[in-house]
């Protein structure tokens, strides 16, 4: 969480309270001019080719590796969560690097189609200045998701970090202004004012991860100057445990899904469907779990569940669990109380589509476990939802493939989470993404495609 006083954005750490460092707020009246650097240096970042960049960019690896420690440590600190996933999220990110430059270049390398009269040439070229705009919950690994990709590309890029998380932001973002030109990357810091000043600004792209309500917000700005957009907005997940599923495997994952970074990640599993069948075991497996998670703060060796980033997020999930409980939800374990931001890990029962806490994101360590009759009931039910995002199908696999396919998630696992193989998207469906990131089609959304034609020769 964060404050901010004057021209400092002070980061606290929500385990204890206190304050973790600070950054200078970006005057707003200033971005204007950020922005026209930006666009000053594109044009010889965007001379270069796709391959010189990619070297570029690839000379950030070892200064990456030399600071994950200290990184990952600042990371919990101001965020809250453990320092095993802290380390996890950057180590991911580091371990995939090489891979996501390579599979950058050949999105990118042009393309030629030809037929009796005419050779055409498919470009993937820059767009201009890109704005990125990136989370609090994955401050490290989303600007790399989204950054590098506009870099890769031949974009120059005005980042804003999260207000609530800006440590880490700037750490990531002054690694790759070590090796880049001068304006190629640039940071800027601040709340809604900056944010929204920066999506007006003369941009090319807004590059978005975060809330539906702020996308909404982005999208409507965004449309009156026709700006390119990719935004990954949240999701209510939803997970159907067939009764021919293995109950231990099942219960192990909507445990670890739905209460990991406590709850605080746009695929946490929100909502679980059980089949009749295999209810009770699959409920009290799930409780048996959740018991053993100790919650604390994340630098704490056998800390599980860390803090709420803020005290406004844990509200928002008591208030929730509280109007669940009035419409008559059964708590069948946790909602006991916990001091400053944490909030215990809770799973509820005896849950209907009526309630707020089936329909809203929670953004929150709460499972809510609905018993269904059937696969088509808990398709049914899984749809019920403006998001979609990820999913998970528990079963045997064959017949779990076949109701996989009936979600509208973007993403759906079979008896494993939504993640894809290397190479594949990050792609939510209905309300939860406008455009996508990663693979190869994701990093050409960073690109404008242009297309050359000629008389082919005879």
């Amino acid at each position: 969480m964060t404050t901010i006083l004057g021209a400092e954005l002070t980061s606290m750490n929500p385990a204890t309270g206190e304050p973790v460092g600070s950054v200078p707020v970006t005057d707003v009246e200033s971005i204007t001019g950020i922005v026209a650097d930006a666009q000053a240096a594109q044009k010889s970042w965007a001379a270069m080719s796709t391959s010189d960049r990619i070297n570029v960019l690839r000379r950030a690896v070892p200064l990456m590796e030399a600071r994950k420690e200290s990184i990952a440590a600042q990371l919990t600190a101001e965020m809250g969560k453990t320092l095993k996933e802290s380390l996890g999220e950057i180590s991911y990110g580091i371990g995939n690097y090489e891979q996501e430059l390579k599979e950058i270049e050949d999105a990118l390398a042009p393309e030629e189609h030809a037929d009796g009269n005419t050779t055409s040439t498919l470009y993937h070229d820059p767009l201009g200045v890109c704005a990125a705009i990136t989370p609090w919950n994955f401050p490290f690994l989303m600007p790399l998701q989204v950054v590098i990709p506009a870099l890769a590309a031949g974009n120059t890029v005005v980042m804003k970090p999260s207000d609530e998380t800006p440590l880490t932001g700037q750490a990531f973002a002054e690694i790759f202004m070590e090796i880049l030109p001068a304006n190629v990357l640039q940071v800027i810091h601040g709340g809604d004012d900056q944010g929204k000043a920066l999506v007006k600004a003369d941009v090319n792209l807004i590059a978005f991860v975060g809330s539906r309500e702020a996308g909404q917000h982005i999208l409507s700005t965004a449309g009156a100057d026709l700006k390119r957009v990719v935004l990954e907005l949240g999701g209510k997940d939803p997970m159907i445990v067939l009764k021919d599923a293995d109950v231990d495997a099942a219960a192990d994952f909507a445990v670890t899904n739905s209460f990991r970074n406590c709850g605080q990640v746009c695929v946490s599993t929100e909502r679980i469907y059980v089949e009749e069948g295999i209810a009770d075991v699959f409920e009290q497996a799930v409780i048996d779990r959740t018991l053993k998670l100790k919650i604390g703060d994340g630098a704490t060796d056998g800390t599980t569940t860390g803090p709420m980033i803020s005290r406004r997020q844990k509200d928002h999930v008591l208030a929730q669990l509280e109007r669940a409980k009035q419409q008559g939800a059964t708590v069948a374990c946790g909602d006991s109380p916990a001091d400053g931001n944490f909030v215990t890990p809770t799973v509820l029962t005896g849950l209907n589509h009526d309630m707020e806490i089936m329909r809203d994101e929670t953004f929150g360590p709460v499972a809510c476990i609905v018993r269904v009759q059937d696969a088509d009931e808990a398709v049914t039910l899984a749809n019920d939802t403006p998001y979609g995002l990820g999913a998970a199908v528990f079963g045997d696999t064959a017949r779990a493939e076949g109701v996989a396919r009936q979600l509208t998630a973007g993403m759906t696992g079979v008896n494993q989470g939504c993640g894809g193989a290397t190479g594949t998207p990050w792609v939510g469906a209905q309300q939860s993404g406008y455009g996508y990131h990663s693979g190869r089609d994701g990093h050409r959304q960073f690109t404008q495609v242009r297309m050359i034609s000629r008389p082919k020769q005879a």
